[in-house]
């Protein structure tokens, strides 16, 4: 057993060497993320030259004589006008080592929301602080966000150091104050570097300035930061998004279920159980890309064919019989609201988890989390666009899901408005900075959504 998992981490490892790293950066206004980004993308040579050209016009028509590299990513005419970004851009590049997804994220209290979105699939949050300010309140609640998000590792990039001569003790003091606060909150890894994005300073290069600080830059660091975790370690989810029957001549008995593995590793010979129905079967072969292989692991997209014809369709969850998650229609949840119209106790909701997605009502709001301390206001009455709170959820059906701290794809899901689609909310399942335990359920609602 210990040998196939060793060649199965290593042919994960080898299939992940050009690996793929999603990043966000967040930070107060005018702390510089646009200009890092900027930065990044240009000293990279990750800039198309009519892109490059188009900056430095609209610098000069604006009476800069420096190209202003925040306009590569504040693409909007507000957030040109303004000087700030407003909404989330997303940029890919790439270098020889490693290719990026990176999400520029606003700063305002008011576009919390936005950051979540951002962070979301983030494994990296570039955290940037004004050598001058220090740490401030929106410093210390990006820093909450990306630990209710669980992002694996966060780096506080000190810029602005040129406007404090370079001063180590100011890196050092904002440094150790910032470490302190996000690892009280549980962020797993923190990395603190010195830098100017408007000059350049250990962004991509090394900086002469700072001879004092021997760490990487940016890049590097971009660069070298495990991305991932070992599949080979993580209980196998594979939500299936839909059922193969070709029924031709060529494959008459065919029967296979398509999806994406959110976590974990599957093998043929694997004894499985569909859920929620329970229903058990074994993997008899997994197809990939029009060939059958033996293994297959997260995030790859495959067929799973299983030795018995079972009930299954869109929405189910094929897991390990060793490892199966329980099933629940009551779930407790940490979410930010994301809708401009107030979430409130009664609400009737669709919820999308995975592939699956159900009725649901929202039973109960017991606390509304503030970001400033940290500390939980209790009965709130709703949560308002950009609040994370606490919600108590009743669905139509059984759901099979993983604690968010477990497993960041199993363990999320979305509110949906029954009526237009529209997204209201986004939740994680499980506690988030020690909650305080739900009261009592609501009453029940009798008009077709009381489970």
């Amino acid at each position: 057993m210990t040998s196939t998992s060793s060649t199965t981490s290593a042919i994960i490892e080898e299939a992940a060497a050009t690996s793929l790293l999603r990043f966000a950066t967040a930070g107060s206004v005018d702390d510089g993320k646009s200009t890092l980004v900027g930065r990044l993308l240009h000293d990279s040579k990750s800039v198309l030259a009519d892109q490059l050209e188009a900056v430095e016009h609209a610098s000069r028509s604006r009476g800069q004589e420096a190209p202003d590299l925040a306009l590569l990513t504040d693409g909007l005419r507000a957030e040109r006008e303004q000087g700030i970004t407003i909404d989330v851009a997303y940029r890919y590049f790439a270098t020889p080592r490693r290719r990026f997804i990176l999400a520029d994220t606003p700063g305002h209290v008011q576009y919390t929301r936005n950051m979540v979105t951002g962070a979301s699939t983030a494994e990296l949050a570039v955290v940037l602080v004004d050598a001058r300010n220090g740490v401030v309140e929106q410093t210390r609640r990006h820093a909450a966000v990306a630990a209710l998000l669980r992002v694996p590792h966060v780096v506080l990039a000190v810029n602005k150091m040129d406007l404090v001569d370079y001063a180590e003790p100011v890196f050092a003091a904002i440094a150790e104050e910032f470490t302190q606060y996000a690892a009280s909150l549980g962020v797993p890894d923190i990395t603190a570097i010195p830098i100017s994005a408007l000059a350049g300073d250990n962004v991509v290069t090394a900086s002469a300035n700072m001879d004092w600080y021997g760490g990487p830059t940016v890049l590097e660091h971009l660069e070298t930061v495990p991305v991932g975790t070992d599949a080979s370690q993580e209980p196998a989810r594979f939500p299936v998004q839909y059922v193969i029957r070709p029924q031709t001549a060529e494959h008459p008995d065919y029967r296979g279920y398509a999806g994406q593995i959110a976590s974990g590793v599957l093998r043929t010979g694997d004894e499985v159980t569909v859920l929620p129905s329970g229903l058990t079967s074994t993997i008899e072969g997994i197809d990939a890309l029009g060939d059958s292989v033996d293994v297959a692991w997260a995030p790859q997209s495959v067929t799973v064919r299983l030795a018995d014809d079972l009930d299954i369709s869109r929405g189910d969850i094929i897991v390990p019989t060793a490892s199966a998650p329980a099933t629940t229609q009551d779930i407790e949840a940490t979410v930010c609201h994301l809708h401009d119209r107030p979430l409130k106790p009664g609400a009737r909701v669709l919820l999308k988890h995975t592939t699956r997605t159900v009725k649901a009502i929202v039973k109960e709001i017991p606390s509304r989390l503030t970001l400033d301390d940290l500390s939980q206001h209790p009965a709130p009455g709703e949560l308002a666009a950009n609040d994370i709170g606490r919600v108590v959820v009743r669905t139509a059906e059984p759901l099979a899901l993983d604690a968010y701290a477990d497993s960041r794809r199993t363990g999320s899901f979305l509110l949906i408005d029954p009526a237009d689609g529209t997204t209201l909310t986004a939740g994680m399942v499980g506690t988030a900075f020690g909650a305080s335990a739900t009261a009592d359920e609501a009453a029940a609602d009798d008009e077709g959504w009381d489970f």
